[in-house]
């Protein structure tokens, strides 16, 4: 007998806003080879000595900005998305949901799903681009705890869901909500940073030239080129916003340049909110689309920090629009990625 499973994966966050909390989560998360991949004892070095040390006071003190008396938002709006695409499916298939760092752990969902004797596993990490420092690094996680606990359903892992078309609408819903407003001269698609290095690994060497003419196309040739996955998104919420081009820009956010010939991608959000106003652009209307649920870095990052640099330039108007979180049409686009045959 088929018994249907999905489980879904998120980054991750703190147990709790205390430094303690925080100093634990970052050193799981950047002690992954994926995030940085830094030979072993550089690496530890690094995280633990330097990274971990003096930044968790200070992340701390951010996360207490978007804690709730619930939790953490990012949490919070997983166990809610898990409940409602369960009720979605039905009782035919069930829903366990994970973090690939602290908790709720991928081993605690793996063992839930091998208990209740699902052996038709459909694995959906939620990040719409893919890049090996999220979606590589959790299915890798999700392979290694199903290896150690023995257990062997079919699994299908989504790579990603740039294309899928009620993910672009939900975005599109949020967006326009503030757009058809006419107040906005601009339009800001900050997506999550990675080094430059990491794209020339994950894609084919001889047809990425990293940069703007490159990611203009998106194909089998570039599918796991988190550029040129990014500038998709970009497109395809575009079109269905009906922005022109020149309506919007594409940048990145949140990087972290240990060398100075360790480069991101760029153009970076930070530079082009602060360039905004110097061009006579004082309306922006900002995403942040390779984010699912509100986080520190959109709320704190895009929503506060943007802002303020922003506004110290000229600008005038600065409109987060809220991630998906717990949208109708997004657990729509859940229910399909789930059930939808490849």
């Amino acid at each position: 007998m088929i018994k249907k499973g999905v489980l879904l994966v998120n980054l991750g966050t703190p147990d709790s806003p205390e430094t303690k909390d925080v100093r634990k989560y970052l050193r799981e998360f950047l002690m992954d080879e994926y995030v940085i991949d830094l030979p072993y004892l550089t690496r530890w070095f690094l995280v633990n000595v330097i990274i971990a040390t003096f930044r968790a006071p200070q992340s701390a003190k951010i996360y207490k900005q978007v804690w709730t008396k619930e939790g953490s938002p990012l949490k919070i709006f997983g166990f809610k998305v898990q409940q409602l695409l369960q009720k979605k499916l039905g009782t035919d298939i069930h829903v366990a949901f994970a973090m690939r760092y602290q908790n709720p752990p991928i081993k605690k969902a793996v063992k839930e799903l091998k208990e209740k004797g699902i052996n038709d596993l459909v694995v959906i990490p939620l990040y719409p681009q893919w890049a090996s420092s999220s979606t590589k690094s959790s299915i890798e996680k999700v392979k290694e705890e199903l290896k150690n606990q023995n257990y062997t359903p079919d699994v299908r892992f989504v790579e990603n869901f740039v294309k899928n078309d009620k993910f672009i609408a939900a975005v599109a819903e949020n967006g326009n909500k503030y757009w058809k407003t006419g107040k906005f001269d601009k339009v800001l698609f900050s997506y999550h940073g990675v080094p430059e290095r990491h794209i020339l690994k994950d894609c084919d060497n001889n047809y990425c030239q990293l940069n703007v003419k490159c990611c203009q196309t998106y194909s089998d040739k570039n599918r796991l080129c988190y550029s040129a996955q990014c500038y998709e998104t970009s497109r395809l919420v575009a079109k269905a916003m009906n922005l022109k081009e020149s309506d919007y820009t594409v940048a990145f956010q949140s990087r972290l340049e240990t060398r100075a010939r360790d480069p991101w991608l760029k153009p970076y959000s930070d530079v082009v909110a602060e360039e905004y106003p110097k061009n006579g652009i004082k309306n922006v209307l900002a995403f942040s689309p390779s984010f699912v649920a509100d986080c520190l870095e959109t709320t704190i990052e895009v929503g506060d920090e943007f802002k303020e640099i922003f506004e110290e330039n000229g600008g005038e108007n600065w409109q987060l629009v809220e991630s998906l979180n717990d949208s109708p049409l997004w657990i729509e686009a859940l229910e399909e990625l789930s059930t939808k045959k490849e």
